[in-house]
């Protein structure tokens, strides 16, 4: 089974890399190999425009049979705490779209426009269902991370998020078009609230993340 892991940063999943290379065996071509699995890693930069582009370079010469996106989100109060490891099973994109004369925000699905682009307001893994392992998270994907507390409680009213992240949707949207099986796992290093770093803890989100991508090689590796 070819895997591919897809992240923001290295940072991110720098510990599985640590175990990778630790305990699995590199290939001439920087893959890792153990028993019926070969991995390998993307970063792809922070955001959806690069990440767009690393996927597309990506799966438009090489289609695993997996591909995981790993990395750190910030959590809507509601359901998740800091920490807690997240299966995103459906995703959008906010700010795309327009704001019509009252204020109120139109999706691409009500602007009429000639291209079928519908499914981008609300970008559905089919597929999550043989990977019930982890809460199901709904994510927002956008440009601009939110720490203001009227951006906050807009969107809240509008998409009823879990979670938000700058790469999701662009992950789910490359994966979806070019037909390859994904999974995207995010821990949860933050509250979507006004913004006070004091509160993050990127450190405990990254070890449980990667605790869990560990535990979850070893699954598909059995």
């Amino acid at each position: 089974m070819k895997i591919h892991i897809v992240a923001a940063t290295e940072g991110e999943i720098k510990p599985l890399i640590a175990v990778c290379e630790d305990e699995w065996t590199r290939t001439a071509t920087g893959a890792y190999v153990r028993g019926p699995l070969t991995v390998d890693f993307l970063i792809t930069g922070v955001g959806m425009v690069r990440t767009s582009y690393a996927l597309g370079k990506l799966l438009a010469n090489h289609k695993p049979d997996l591909c995981i996106n790993a990395g750190i989100a910030g959590a809507f109060p509601g359901r998740f705490g800091i920490g807690d490891v997240v299966h995103v099973v459906r995703d959008c994109m906010p700010e795309l779209g327009a704001t019509d004369a009252d204020g109120s925000h139109l999706k691409m699905s009500n602007m009429k426009l000639a291209e079928d682009i519908s499914s981008i307001d609300g970008l559905v893994n089919k597929e999550a269902g043989a990977f019930d392992f982890l809460p199901r998270a709904t994510g927002i994907t956008v440009h601009t991370v939110h720490g203001d507390e009227a951006g906050i409680t807009k969107l809240q009213k509008q998409f009823s998020p879990d979670i938000e992240t700058m790469e999701s949707a662009a992950f789910f949207y490359s994966c979806m078009k070019e037909e390859v099986p994904f999974l995207a796992i995010r821990a949860i290093s933050n509250m979507v609230e006004p913004r006070d770093r004091s509160k993050w803890n990127i450190p405990l989100a990254i070890e449980r993340l990667n605790m869990q991508l560990v535990e979850l090689l070893g699954v598909l590796g059995a």
